[in-house]
Order: C-alpha cells, then structure tokens, then sequence
C-alpha cells in the first residue's frame, strides 16, 4: 500500500480518488482509518480506472517522450483492447510513441486511423538471417555452411534462427579460433533439430532439473509470480531461486524484482508452450489441480479478483463442477462491469461444460442461471431480436418449467419480451408484458412492478395507444429506486429507471407536450450518466437524440447520436452503433449535407437491421424518405414510406403513422401539384389516426401541411378554422418548429384574410 501510495503521489491525481480505484485492482486491502470506499458503481469504478490510467500515461509524456509497448495483441482482452482505444484517441497530441504487434488476422477497431500506420512484419530474408546468426554468436562468425543450414531450417522466422544458433553454438561441434567459429573435425553436417519445438525441448532438456521448475511455472501460466510457484511447487526456496536462475541466464524467462516478491515471464509463448507440452496429460492434470486448490486456499484475494483463473486450472484439471463454479462468476463479475464481450466467452465455456455433467435438478439450475444472465449479455453486443438471444431465453423457459417455480421466471419472460418487442411482434410482446405485470402483482415485489409497468408502458407506446402507456411509464416512474432498478437493470440491461425516462418523454411529445418531453429527456440522461452504466447511457444519448428530432433540433440530434455512436463503438454496442448512425444521418441532411445523410441512414439501417432488431423501421425509414426530399428525390422517398407503412400493416407499429401519411403527402406534392388531391386524402388520414391516439404533436404536423395547401388553393377561411384550434390547445412548446409553423402560417391566413 506504500509503494502504491508512493507511486500515485508522483501525479496529479487525488490520492483520496485513486488509492481506492488500484487497490481493489491490485488485491490490496484499503485501510479504513486513511480512505473511504469510492461511493460509485462497478461499471463508473471500471470506468474510472481506465481514464486514470490513461491519465497517467498522458502526464508521463508531458515531462518526457514515452514509448509505450503491447505484444501478442491477438490475445488481448477486450477491456485491454478499451484502454489502448481510449489511450490511441489522446496520442495525436501527446508525445506517446504505441508500438503494438500482433498476428496479421486481429483487426482492431481503431486500426483504420489516419496516425495508425501498420507495418507487416515479414520473415527474415537470408541477409538479416546471417546478421542475427553472427549477433546471437556474439559478433563471430559461423563456417557458410553451417550458416547455410540455418537458413535453410529457419524458414526465416526470427526466434527459430536464435534459438537453432544456440543449438550449434552448444552442440560442441564449433571452436572459437581467432575471433570467428570453425567446425571441428571436416563434416559440416550438424544434428540441427527439424523443428522450432524440437529445439526448444532440446533446450529443456539441457537444463534437467531447472526443466521440472518450469514445466510447473509453463502450468502457472506465461507470467507466474515466485510466491505462487513456491506454493505449488514444493521445493525448498533454495532449490527454487537456483533453479530460477538457471532459467534466467539460459534466457528461458525474465525475471522481475526479487524472491520471494519476484515475478517472472517466459521469453516466448511458444517456450512455455513446449515446457507446458513436454508433460505428460495426467501430470498436467494434477498441476492444475494443485495451483487452483492453492488459489482457492493461500490466495484468496487472487480467486476473489481473478475466478476466471481457477475456472481455467479447474478446467484442465478434468474437475468440471469447479469449473463451472468459477466460468459463472467470472462472468457475473464481467457483466457487473459491463465487460459483455469477456461475460459471453465466460458463459459460453461454462456451458458447454456443464453439458457433460449428469442432468441433475442442480445441473438444470445451473445451467438456467447461466442462461439468463448470458441471454442479457448477448442482447447487449448483438441485439434485442438476434435469434440466438430467443434460443437462450427459450431454452431458459423450458428449464423453468422443468425445476418448478422459481425466482427466475420473471427475468426469463422479460428476456422473452425484449426478444418479441425488438423484433416488433407486438402481440406476443403484449401477451408477454401482461405476464410479467400478472406476476409482479402476485409477488408484491416493488422491482419487479416497475420493470413490467416498464414493459407495458413501451409496449403500448410502439403500439401507438399513448395514454394508456403514459401511466404505465409513470407508474414505473414512481416506483423506480436507483438501489433496486428493477430486473432490466440487475440483469445488466438498461437501467429501468433510464427506460421509463426515455420512453416517457417520447411519449409526452406524442400527446402535445414537447418542454415536457425535453425535461424528462434530459432526466434519463442524467440518471443514465449518474448510474454509469454504459449500455443505459448509449440507451439515453439515442433516445435524447430522438427527442431532439421530434423537436426538430438539429444539432442537437446529431451531438447526442454522435456521442452514442462514440460510446457504443467502444462498448461493441451494435444495436446503438446502428441507431445512432440513423439519427446522425438525418441530422446531416438538414445540414445542407443529403447526399451524405442519406449514405449515413443507409448504413445505421443496415447495422441496425443485422443485430435482428425491427422496432422503430418504420420512424427510420421515415427519416430516410425526409431526407431523399431534401436531396429532391421524392420518388425514393415515396418508396421508403410504401415500405415503411407495409411494416405498420405487418406488425401494428403505429407510433409514427401519422408522420408516414402526412411525409406521403407532402413527397407528393413535391413530386408533381397534379397530386394535390391524393396529398390531400394523406393529410386527412393523418389527423384523423393522430385524433385516434390523441396525440396532439402529430396532428398538429398534419394540420399544418393541410392548411397550407388549402391556403394555396384559396381556402383561407377553411385553413384556418382547421388549424387554428389545434394550435390553441397547446400550452407549453411554442419555440419549437411545429408551433412556430403552425403561428406563422396562421398569421399569414389572417392577413390574408384581412
């Protein structure tokens, strides 16, 4: 804790914020006489600590030039891969230097950036093979035709050409004379291993007992700390330092500080690979066992922090139980902080073990907790409709019939409910809703009866009957408690309390309240940002974004889509990514870019499409028709809308119809003024299914186009008997577009009529 403490103090950092973000980090106990707990959630702690990282890193290259080196980057973790994105967005200001390798088939998200230059790495052509054979011999030279051996054997892959000049060099067949090798005797045939493996183990071998040490540390793992290998060992400390440094000068690993807080790494993977493969299956077996029961015994900070380590030693020791244990709470542990990507590879490698368990009522509940909880975290990175999300939640269901009543069922049916409602089968998805509200009541569980007034409440709202949806979302509202969000939030979901926000204030809109619908916007975003939970905030920036465009505010729609699009490229979000790419298109187009707009919504509508998401085509398409007017291609447009009102047939998504019939209208008329009478049966079918749903906004909209085109018709009076009503019933929203519309154009008709 002093050495952290020490560290820390050399930034400027608060060490009252940063001591409590690196020692649950690194397994240290925080003395609670000296700090207090950081009162903020795991995924705004995970958050925390990686902008402190990179703060660091920042401040280091204000005072000097950093270097900053990453290998192997094809087995990095995903978390990894986010510090090094939020790192690289800072590196074309600082004076950071990121040398990262890695296999030619890894792709990083950020690697397509203009100060991101790839350099193929190719293999070593005979010239740099013979000047790395003479490096390796120290500076003396080797006979040609042993040279030539080695270039022919190595292929030109750079560790085999050190690791075979080693071979010779200790094979006792060269003489030093002179400053240069010559062979002893005259064949210059030398027993050159045929294989990198071959020679490593030939390395091994060499080094007899040193070699039991590091099979045992190659079990550990690339990077094993002396404490752990003493542990499991069970060699004397003398032994063990001797035969380490043996390791060490045969340049097999290298060493870090000294024992007993020393820590090592082997050179290559591929040396501890050939340690690791030199033992036999049974062997490696009961080394694995033996480091994870002392994990789980002398280390318990390392099995809290790290269970994903004791699920991989239990793993290969053949004990699946355990295993399985630890697969499921590493993956809890990753879903806590938002780490989707590590949670489902958990998951998933639980699973599958779990299948070759006996099918006990305990394997069942095993396997539904799995299930439920993965089921969450693929909706998060692939989607609400993905049908792979409908198989999890369904084969759950079937599990919760099979053990009986149980706690899960709530969660299972909602999963259900996101997979129906995002896919826009509403009447199931309706169906579903009255369930999980039929089961709230029954269990009298506050949580539970916000999260399916939730469900309800958006389900209604997509379905068009706003009023009904209003007191559901309000009710959900209400009952709301940031310390129990409700089964969206525990499940690593949205938050609810964010949700009921969100769609609330689009359903304030909807019924004529636009400042409203502004105000409790804003207040979803906030939640969103005060929960710190990524997937609800990307949740909130699209959804503010949408409000935005309900509004007509420009800039603001593409700030908010923009920032959603940012925050879910980092997360893998791909829905949001998709969503908000639709929205930033739009905004663009308004911009006097519609060419580029319409490219933009082209491409959300594709990435939105691909997670198996179909509720809000219709608004989205709907987008894309406004936007193929402005570029003055109301034929496309028109297309967009046919589309677009066959998905309200389909599926009785009618929240935005009334836009639909009045966008039809108005591309009508742009396309030709012989139209006028079909655009002004468009404009009719709008008012009256907005009258339907009483929602006030969009039948304003629709009177306004209507009234406009009976003012250029001569209709005057009739213009403004229809409008002006309309527009006198709203009392609050008179800065936005649609009621500056609406004002001017009825105090144009009264001119005229004057």
């Amino acid at each position: 804790m002093a050495k952290l403490e020490q560290m820390l103090s050399q930034y400027r950092l608060p060490l009252g914020e940063s001591v409590p973000l690196f020692a649950p980090l690194l397994s240290l106990s925080l003395p609670e006489n000296r700090y207090t707990p950081l009162n903020v959630s795991p995924q705004r702690q995970r958050q925390m600590t990686l902008e402190t990282i990179v703060a660091i890193l920042l401040e280091l290259a204000e005072r000097q030039p950093v270097l900053l080196i990453v290998e192997d980057l094809h087995w990095t973790d995903p978390t990894t891969l986010e510090l090094l994105g939020l790192l690289l967005d800072q590196t074309p200001t600082a004076s950071l230097l990121v040398l990262l390798t890695c296999r030619p088939y890894f792709q990083p998200a950020w690697h397509h950036r203009s100060y991101f230059t790839e350099i193929p790495v190719n293999r070593l052509s005979r010239d740099q093979i013979e000047r790395m054979v003479t490096h390796v011999a120290g500076g003396k030279r080797l006979p040609t035709a042993i040279v030539q051996q080695l270039v022919d054997k190595t292929d030109g892959v750079p560790l085999y050409v050190e690791e075979m000049t080693k071979v010779v060099l200790e094979s006792g067949t060269l003489k030093d004379i002179n400053g240069q090798y010559e062979l002893v005797g005259s064949s210059p045939s030398l027993s050159i291993p045929a294989t990198l493996q071959d020679s490593l183990m030939a390395r091994l071998d060499r080094l007899v007992t040193a070699k039991g040490v590091a099979q045992y540390a190659a079990v550990i793992g690339r990077q094993f700390a002396y404490a752990l290998l003493q542990a499991v060992a069970q060699v004397d400390a003398s032994t063990l330092q001797r035969e380490l440094e043996r390791l060490v000068e045969a340049e097999i690993v290298y060493q870090r500080g000294l024992p007993p807080q020393a820590s090592y790494t082997f050179k290559h993977a591929l040396i501890q690979d050939a340690a690791y493969q030199s033992l036999l299956k049974s062997t490696r077996q009961q080394y694995h066992q033996r480091i994870a029961e002392v994990l789980e015994t002398q280390f318990p900070e390392t099995a809290e922090a790290q269970p994903e380590l004791l699920a991989h030693h239990y793993t290969e020791a053949g004990r699946t139980e355990k295993a399985v244990h630890y697969w499921h709470q590493a993956a809890q542990r990753a879903v806590e902080r938002s780490a989707h990507a590590e949670a489902i590879s958990h998951f998933t490698t639980g699973l599958a073990l779990l299948q070759t368990l006996p099918e006990t009522l305990e394997r069942l509940h095993q396997e539904l907790n799995i299930l439920v909880t993965l089921g969450s975290a693929l909706m998060a990175t692939k989607g609400y409709g993905e049908r792979e999300v409908e198989h999890v939640f369904h084969r759950a269901r079937e599990l919760c019939h099979q053990v009986g009543d149980t706690p899960q069922v709530f969660r299972v049916l909602q999963g259900l409910w996101l997979c129906y409602v995002g896919r826009a089968e509403y009447q199931v998805a309706r169906e579903l809703g009255e369930q999980l509200f039929a089961l709230a009541q029954r269990q009298q569980d506050a949580a539970s009866l916000q999260s399916a007034h939730l469900t309800l409440g958006l389900t209604l709202c997509a379905l068009g009957a706003f009023v009904p949806a209003r007191t559901h979302l309000e009710q959900g509202i209400a009952l709301y408690d940031p310390q129990h969000p409700g089964s969206l939030g525990r499940s690593g979901l949205q938050d609810g309390g964010v949700v009921c926000l969100c769609f609330g204030a689009q359903t304030l809109w909807y019924l004529g309240f636009p400042d409203q619908a502004r105000l409790q916007s804003h207040q979803g975003l906030a939640l969103a940002h005060h929960v710190a939970h990524p997937f609800s905030l990307a949740f909130a920036l699209c959804f503010a974004a949408l409000v935005h465009q309900l509004r007509h505010e420009v800039q603001a729609v593409q700030a908010q889509a923009e920032a959603a699009i940012t925050l879910s490229c980092e997360r893998d979000f791909a829905l949001y990514v998709g969503f908000g790419t639709i929205l930033r298109g739009w905004a663009l187009a308004h911009q006097g870019q519609a060419q580029e707009g319409i490219a933009q919504l082209h491409q959300g509508l594709t990435a939105y499409r691909a997670t198996g998401t179909e509720i809000g085509r219709p608004h989205y398409l709907a987008l894309l028709a406004e936007a193929q007017g402005i570029r003055g291609q109301p034929a496309a447009g028109l297309t967009a809308l046919t589309e677009a009102l066959t998905l309200v047939d389909s599926s009785g998504e009618r929240y935005y119809e009334p836009e639909l019939h009045r966008l039809k209208g108005a591309l009508l008329l742009q396309s030709s003024s012989e139209n006028a009478t079909e655009a002004e049966t468009c404009f009719h079918h709008a008012i009256r299914i907005a009258q339907s749903q009483q929602a006030k906004s969009w039948e304003l909209r629709a009177a306004t186009s209507l009234a406009r085109l009976w003012q250029q018709q001569g209709k005057r009076q009739e213009a403004h008997d229809l409008l002006a009503p309309i527009y006198g019933w709203f009392t609050e929203g008179f800065d936005t577009a649609d009621l500056k519309d609406a004002k001017a154009l009825l105090e144009e008709l009264e001119e005229e009529r004057s």
